[in-house]
C-alpha cells in the first residue's frame, strides 16, 4: 500500500474525498505499471486508482440550489435496490453499495440485493460472503451459471417486498438526495419509469464530474438499435416552468432506473430470451411508452456512473444480433426494415416470439409509429436519405468502405476492406447536402486523413457523388476519393480527379432526385467543366 501511495501526485487527504481526481506520477515502478495494466485489461478502468480511494469517500453535492429546497412527501414508498454484477472489481462494487447505504434515508431503503452472475474472480467468493454477513440490509444471490443481465435482474424479484425497485450498475456512486425525487415521482405516477441524472466518474482518475443542468441529455437511439445521448428539444425547454420537474426521455441507458414493481410485472419484465446484455434498455423504453407509461429523467436525482469504453467480458455478435432482432420483430412494426437493412437483411435465428406478441396484444400497446410521432419525432428517418447501403469500388466490387469504428475509437482512418454484406461498419447513408454518414458521424478529411468526425456542417464533410462518372469529389479540396496502393496495403486517399478505375465508386440505392438543388447544380456545372 505504501508503494501505491507514493505513486500519487496529490496527498492522501485529497484522495479521500469530494470526488476529486487521483493523478499518478509518470515515472512509476515497473510492477505498479503492470498492476495498472492488469486492472485496465480485467475491468476497462483504472482499478489501481479505484483501490486507493476509500469506499466511503465524500462527494460534493451536485444538485442545483432549487433541488435542495424541495419538500418531499412524508409517505414515500420504500425501495429495494438491485445491483447485478459479473467479475466486478472489489472497490467499485463496495463503493457502490456504501454510497447507497450512506446516502439513502434508512426509512426508505428496505434492502440491497446483490446478484452475482456467476463471477469467476476470487474476491467475489468468500470475501464477499463475509462482507454481506456483517453488512446490514445487504443480501446476496448467486447464479449457478452465467445468465446475462436480463435474467440476473429478474432473479431477485420474488424476494422484493417493496412497491419500488431501483436497478443500479455495480460501478456507481449515489449522491446526496438521490433517492427521494425518484420515489416522489413514482408515488405521483406509478406508471413512470424514472432515471437519475447520470454524472460521470472518470475511468482513469475516478474524478466525480457532475452533469450540468444546462447541458442535460436525453436518451435516444439510432437505427442500429444502439442507445445514444441526444439534446433536449427546444420546444421541450420552452415548456419547462419548473427546473426541478421531470423531463420526458425517449429511452434510458438501462443501467440505472426506478420502476414500480407492479407496473414492471404488468409490462412483462424483460424478454428472458435476451442473451447476456444488449437491447433490454430499448425494449423497456419502447414498451413503457407504447403500453401506458412514461420514461423520465429526474433533474434533482444524481448518481455517478463509470462509463467504460469497452465491455471487459465476451459477448458474441450472434447473441447481440439475436436480441436486436427479437426487439425489432415485436416492437418496431414496419420500422424494423431500417434495422434489417443495416444487417444485410440477415435475421439469423432469434427463437419463438409468441409470448411477447401476446403480451403486446394483451396490453393494447400503441403502434411504433405513435412512438415516433409523439415521443421521438426528432429521429432521422432513413427514407429521406439520398442513398443507404454499401459504398464499394466499381473497379473491384469486393472492396467496401469500412468505418472501422468502435466505442473506443470513432476517429480512426476509414479503410477499404473486403465487403462482408452484413451492414454494420459498412453501412453508410448519403444525405441531400452531400454528407456520407454513419449516424451522427460524418466522413471527413482531417490532417490529411480520411476519417470520421461528428457531423458539423463543414465543407470538409461534403462529398459530391456523380452517379454517371462514379467519382466522389471532396468539396473542400476538389480532389477525388481514390484507392491508393502502399507497401502496407490498400488505403483511402484524395488525389486529383481522373477517370482512373481506382476512383470509381458505387453508392448503393442512390436517388439523384433527393439531392439538395444546390448540390444538383454544382454537380452539373462541375461535369461540364471536367467531363467527370
Amino acid at each position: 500500500m505504501r508503494s501505491k501511495l507514493r505513486a500519487i501526485v496529490f496527498s492522501y487527504r485529497s484522495c479521500r474525498g469530494d470526488g476529486r481526481p487521483v493523478v499518478l506520477e509518470n515515472n512509476l515502478r515497473y510492477y505498479i505499471r503492470q498492476e495498472i495494466h492488469k486492472g485496465w485489461r480485467d475491468h476497462a478502468f483504472n482499478k489501481f486508482v479505484s483501490d486507493l480511494i476509500p469506499v466511503n469517500r465524500t462527494l460534493l453535492d451536485p444538485r442545483d440550489p432549487w433541488c435542495k429546497e424541495q419538500n418531499y412527501s412524508t409517505d414515500l414508498p420504500k425501495v429495494t435496490v438491485i445491483i447485478c454484477f459479473y467479475d466486478e472489481a472489489w472497490s467499485t462494487l463496495i463503493r457502490t453499495v456504501t454510497s447507497v447505504l450512506n446516502r439513502s434515508p434508512p426509512e426508505l431503503l428496505d434492502q440491497i440485493i446483490l446478484v452475482d452472475d456467476h463471477s469467476t474472480m476470487a474476491h467475489l467468493k468468500k470475501q464477499l460472503d463475509d462482507y454481506v454477513r456483517i453488512t446490514p440490509k445487504v443480501t446476496l444471490l448467486r447464479a449457478t451459471s452465467r445468465e446475462g443481465i436480463v435474467r440476473a435482474r429478474l432473479m431477485p424479484m420474488k424476494y422484493v417486498k417493496t412497491p419500488v425497485v431501483f436497478y443500479l450498475d455495480s460501478h456507481c456512486e449515489c449522491a446526496q438526495g438521490w433517492l427521494e425525487p425518484l420515489l416522489e415521482r413514482i408515488k405521483n405516477n406509478p406508471n413512470a419509469v424514472v432515471s437519475p441524472v447520470l454524472d460521470h466518474i472518470h475511468e482513469t482518475t475516478f474524478e466525480y464530474i457532475a452533469q450540468e443542468t444546462d447541458d442535460l441529455r436525453l436518451g435516444g437511439f439510432n437505427w442500429d438499435l444502439r442507445f445514444s445521448w441526444i439534446g433536449i428539444p427546444q420546444e421541450e425547454l420552452d415548456k419547462r416552468k419548473n427546473p426541478a420537474a421531470p423531463i420526458a426521455t425517449p429511452t434510458i441507458s438501462g443501467g440505472l432506473f426506478a420502476i414500480n414493481k407492479d407496473f414492471f410485472e404488468k409490462l412483462g419484465y424483460y424478454d428472458e430470451e435476451f442473451e447476456i446484455w444488449g437491447a433490454e434498455n430499448l425494449e423497456l423504453s419502447f414498451k413503457t411508452w407504447m403500453c401506458g407509461g412514461k420514461l423520465e429523467i429526474v433533474p434533482c436525482s444524481h448518481v455517478g456512473h463509470l462509463f467504460r469504453k469497452r465491455i471487459p467480458y465476451e459477448q458474441t455478435k450472434k447473441s447481440l444480433k439475436k436480441n436486436f432482432v427479437r426487439l425489432a420483430e415485436v416492437w418496431l412494426d414496419d420500422y424494423a426494415k431500417y434495422y434489417y437493412e443495416r444487417i444485410g437483411n440477415d435475421k439469423g435465428e432469434y427463437g419463438n416470439l409468441s409470448s411477447r406478441f401476446e403480451l403486446r396484444k394483451k396490453l393494447k400497446c400503441k403502434p411504433f409509429k405513435w412512438y415516433i410521432d409523439n415521443v421521438y419525432p426528432q429521429i432521422e428517418m432513413p427514407d429521406k436519405y439520398v442513398a443507404s447501403g454499401q459504398i464499394y469500388s466499381a473497379g473491384n466490387s469486393g472492396l467496401c468502405l469500412d468505418a472501422c469504428i468502435s466505442l473506443e475509437h470513432y476517429q480512426e482512418p476509414v479503410k477499404i476492406l473486403p465487403c462482408h454484406f452484413e451492414g454494420g461498419n459498412q453501412f453508410w447513408t448519403y444525405t441531400s447536402p452531400g454528407e456520407i454518414r454513419r449516424d451522427h458521424l460524418c466522413l471527413d478529411y482531417l490532417f490529411n486523413t480520411i476519417t470520421l468526425f461528428f457531423c458539423r456542417n463543414a465543407a470538409t464533410q461534403i462529398w459530391l457523388y456523380n452517379e454517371k462518372s462514379q467519382v466522389i469529389r471532396h468539396m473542400a479540396t476538389e480532389q477525388c476519393l481514390n484507392i491508393g496502393q502502399f507497401p502496407e496495403g490498400l488505403s483511402l486517399v484524395l488525389t486529383q480527379c481522373s477517370a482512373s478505375v481506382t476512383q470509381r465508386w458505387v453508392i448503393e440505392h442512390f436517388k439523384y432526385e433527393k439531392l439538395a438543388p444546390q448540390v444538383q447544380i454544382g454537380l452539373s456545372e462541375w461535369e461540364k467543366l471536367t467531363n467527370l
